[in-house]
């Protein structure tokens, strides 16, 4: 698809149409050089997902973490449409990878980007233990289970002594096997976004059972991955659930069928008689496609999923009389009976518009390499109606 035509649907998708014909663009936006439009097209776009500007990432950035891909799977299609808003709190995920490579367990998060109007819901810390080593499976002396302990870090020079740190958590492990702990510390996580200055990590201590975790620790064998030893998809991992405020999804209130790429409807195209038909009976109200495709306008590399979406739009004549097939509005019927007397000459005709509109997610790097989950609402027209 050529760009212009792109940008043409872009306007198609917010400017609703009436009789079928698209409204104009006009002013210092919609003049000028093409270079200059599509520029300002971009932006535009990127406002509608609330951003400044795209992501400045490494060429090959790294793969996001898995517990994110699987989040967004569970949450949304292929082709970005929620199949089950139930799952999240809030309407944002993020996540947030240790950078410190610290050879004790002191972790670092940087929450710069989280936005001081999003409230925190929830906030997980995922922990990768590690399977115990060889000698530690065959000492027979070996303990069973271990205690680990999480602290806030107070003051990171004097982390050893207790007014370093605040207690915030105790979990038995079982040395043996291995994979993901998670660990709610929510209320840690509000202070350091209340305060940045207030963030100075984590502290991870493992000890035997009933140990007082102040106190120096016994050797116990449980380990977990560090971001300074171990693969990038075992690091250490804060996951926070926000919600910054904007306006629920608009779900639908019977069940409809995902309007996904593959249910895309095609333009209409016809012969000689079908055009001399339409020019007496225009088209009537009806969804119609509007791919919008991430990698035509530059954004693959930072937009993880989905690829792009099907927004559809609505365009086509509300003509008298409106039928239930229009799903018009009551005051779309006696607008239209209206405009048909020509009672007032001021009136027009209803319009084309969407009357169902549906949300849709999408998986991101940020400009910290940092993976985000964000639902958007009222990004795809379900239906379209006269009104």
């Amino acid at each position: 698809m050529p760009c212009s035509q792109f940008w043409l649907l872009i306007l198609f998708a917010w400017v609703p149409t009436c009789l079928g014909k698209p409204s104009q663009v006009s002013g210092a936006e919609g003049d000028g050089h093409p270079d200059q439009t599509q520029a300002q097209a971009l932006k535009k776009l990127l406002e509608v997902f609330g951003m400044e500007g795209p992501p400045q990432l490494p060429q090959h950035p790294k793969e996001p973490p898995q517990y994110m891909v699987d989040l967004y799977n569970a949450v949304a299609g292929d082709d970005g449409i929620i199949k089950n808003p139930d799952i999240l709190m809030g309407n944002t995920v993020r996540s947030f990878l240790d950078k410190t490579h610290s050879v004790q367990m002191h972790l670092h998060f940087d929450l710069s980007n989280v936005a001081k109007n999003e409230k925190i819901l929830s906030t997980e810390f995922h922990l990768f233990k590690l399977r115990p080593k060889l000698s530690d499976q065959i000492n027979p002396s070996a303990p069973h289970f271990c205690q680990v302990d999480i602290f806030q870090v107070l003051d990171k020079e004097d982390m050893d002594s207790p007014v370093g740190k605040r207690h915030l958590c105790s979990r038995k492990l079982a040395v043996q096997g291995s994979g993901w702990e998670i660990i709610h510390i929510t209320q840690a996580v509000r202070e350091w976004t209340e305060d940045e200055s207030s963030n100075q990590g984590l502290l991870v201590t493992v000890g035997e059972m009933n140990e007082d975790p102040l106190k120096k620790r016994t050797f116990c064998p449980v380990r977990f991955a560090s971001g300074r030893d171990h693969h990038e998809s075992k690091k250490p991992m804060l996951v926070v659930f926000t919600d910054d405020g904007r306006q629920g999804a608009i779900l639908p209130s019977v069940p409809f069928s995902h309007p996904n790429m593959a249910e895309a409807l095609p333009v209409p195209r016809g012969n000689g008689s079908r055009m001399a038909r339409s020019a007496e009976a225009p088209m009537p109200c009806q969804r119609l496609p509007l791919l919008v495709d991430f990698e035509e306008i530059g954004w693959s590399s930072w937009i993880i999923s989905p690829r792009g979406y099907n927004a559809f739009h609505c365009q086509g004549a509300c003509s008298f009389p409106l039928g239930a097939n229009m799903r018009p509005t009551t005051h779309a019927t006696v607008q239209s009976i209206v405009h048909a007397l020509k009672l007032r000459q001021d009136v027009q005709g209803p319009c084309c518009v969407p009357d169902q509109l549906y949300s849709i997610s999408l998986l991101y790097f940020d400009e910290d390499a940092n993976v985000v989950l964000k639902q958007y609402d009222n990004m795809v027209a379900g239906s379209c109606g006269c009104h």
